[in-house]
Protein backbone atom coordinates (compact mmCIF):
# COMPACT_ATOMS: atom_id res chain seq x y z
CA UNK A 1 0.00 0.00 0.00
CA UNK A 2 1.63 3.47 -1.24
CA UNK A 3 1.91 6.18 1.79
CA UNK A 4 -0.92 8.47 -0.08
CA UNK A 5 -3.39 5.40 0.41
CA UNK A 6 -2.42 4.97 3.96
CA UNK A 7 -2.78 8.50 5.02
CA UNK A 8 -6.32 8.32 3.56
CA UNK A 9 -7.06 5.23 5.12
CA UNK A 10 -5.70 6.71 8.54
CA UNK A 11 -8.16 9.77 7.64
CA UNK A 12 -10.91 8.12 7.09
CA UNK A 13 -10.47 6.38 10.04
CA UNK A 14 -10.14 9.07 12.40
CA UNK A 15 -13.75 10.15 10.59
CA UNK A 16 -15.43 7.62 11.87
CA UNK A 17 -13.88 7.92 15.20
CA UNK A 18 -14.70 11.58 15.63
CA UNK A 19 -18.56 10.76 14.46
CA UNK A 20 -18.68 7.92 17.27
CA UNK A 21 -17.31 10.73 19.47
CA UNK A 22 -20.07 13.16 17.88
CA UNK A 23 -22.84 10.84 18.68
CA UNK A 24 -21.78 10.42 22.27
CA UNK A 25 -21.57 13.73 22.93
CA UNK A 26 -25.24 14.67 22.09
CA UNK A 27 -26.21 11.47 24.62
CA UNK A 28 -23.97 13.03 27.00
CA UNK A 29 -24.49 16.41 26.67
CA UNK A 30 -27.82 15.58 27.12
CA UNK A 31 -27.50 13.29 30.29
CA UNK A 32 -25.64 16.50 31.98
CA UNK A 33 -28.47 19.30 30.96
CA UNK A 34 -31.06 16.55 32.73
CA UNK A 35 -28.95 16.56 35.82
CA UNK A 36 -28.76 20.48 35.72
CA UNK A 37 -32.46 20.23 35.57
CA UNK A 38 -33.27 17.42 38.42
CA UNK A 39 -30.35 19.38 40.82
CA UNK A 40 -32.15 22.05 42.38
CA UNK A 41 -30.72 24.83 44.41
CA UNK A 42 -27.53 23.55 46.08
CA UNK A 43 -25.94 25.39 48.81
CA UNK A 44 -28.32 28.13 49.12
CA UNK A 45 -28.30 29.36 45.30
CA UNK A 46 -25.68 27.08 44.06
CA UNK A 47 -26.06 24.32 42.27
CA UNK A 48 -23.82 22.16 39.65
CA UNK A 49 -23.61 23.36 36.24
CA UNK A 50 -23.13 19.80 34.62
CA UNK A 51 -23.38 20.70 31.32
CA UNK A 52 -21.42 24.13 31.45
CA UNK A 53 -17.73 22.40 32.91
CA UNK A 54 -18.27 19.30 30.16
CA UNK A 55 -18.59 21.67 27.43
CA UNK A 56 -15.47 23.90 28.93
CA UNK A 57 -13.66 20.50 29.33
CA UNK A 58 -14.78 19.31 25.77
CA UNK A 59 -13.64 22.40 24.43
CA UNK A 60 -9.99 22.31 26.46
CA UNK A 61 -9.82 18.64 25.29
CA UNK A 62 -10.36 19.58 21.63
CA UNK A 63 -7.71 22.09 21.88
CA UNK A 64 -5.32 19.56 23.76
CA UNK A 65 -5.80 16.64 20.85
CA UNK A 66 -5.45 18.95 18.26
CA UNK A 67 -1.95 20.58 19.76
CA UNK A 68 -0.90 17.22 21.26
CA UNK A 69 -1.18 15.31 18.02
CA UNK A 70 0.36 18.20 15.68
CA UNK A 71 3.13 18.03 18.04
CA UNK A 72 3.53 14.08 17.51
CA UNK A 73 3.35 15.07 13.59
CA UNK A 74 6.08 17.24 13.85
CA UNK A 75 8.34 14.90 14.51
CA UNK A 76 7.68 13.55 10.61
CA UNK A 77 7.47 17.48 9.30
CA UNK A 78 7.15 17.75 5.48
CA UNK A 79 7.60 13.92 4.82
CA UNK A 80 4.56 11.82 3.46
CA UNK A 81 4.21 10.05 6.59
CA UNK A 82 2.91 13.59 8.86
CA UNK A 83 -0.70 12.81 7.91
CA UNK A 84 -0.34 9.52 9.16
CA UNK A 85 0.71 10.06 12.44
CA UNK A 86 -1.14 12.72 13.14
CA UNK A 87 -4.23 10.86 11.85
CA UNK A 88 -3.75 8.30 14.27
CA UNK A 89 -2.88 10.21 16.91
CA UNK A 90 -6.39 11.77 16.16
CA UNK A 91 -7.85 8.91 15.89
CA UNK A 92 -6.24 7.04 19.38
CA UNK A 93 -7.49 10.04 21.33
CA UNK A 94 -10.65 10.44 19.59
CA UNK A 95 -11.37 6.85 21.04
CA UNK A 96 -10.45 7.33 24.39
CA UNK A 97 -12.94 10.22 25.01
CA UNK A 98 -15.50 8.70 24.06
CA UNK A 99 -15.04 6.35 26.48
CA UNK A 100 -15.01 9.23 29.14
CA UNK A 101 -18.19 10.27 27.43
CA UNK A 102 -19.66 7.64 27.86
CA UNK A 103 -18.38 6.64 31.45
CA UNK A 104 -20.06 9.74 32.53
CA UNK A 105 -23.27 8.90 32.03
CA UNK A 106 -22.94 5.49 33.39
CA UNK A 107 -21.76 7.30 36.62
CA UNK A 108 -24.62 8.40 38.32
CA UNK A 109 -22.06 9.60 41.61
Amino acid sequence: MAQQEMNWCAHQDYLAADKELNAQWSVTAAEMKRRDADSGEFMGDRKPEHFQTLLAAQRAWITYRDAHCASEGNAFFGGSMQPLIVSTCKTQLTKQRTGELRDLVEFEG
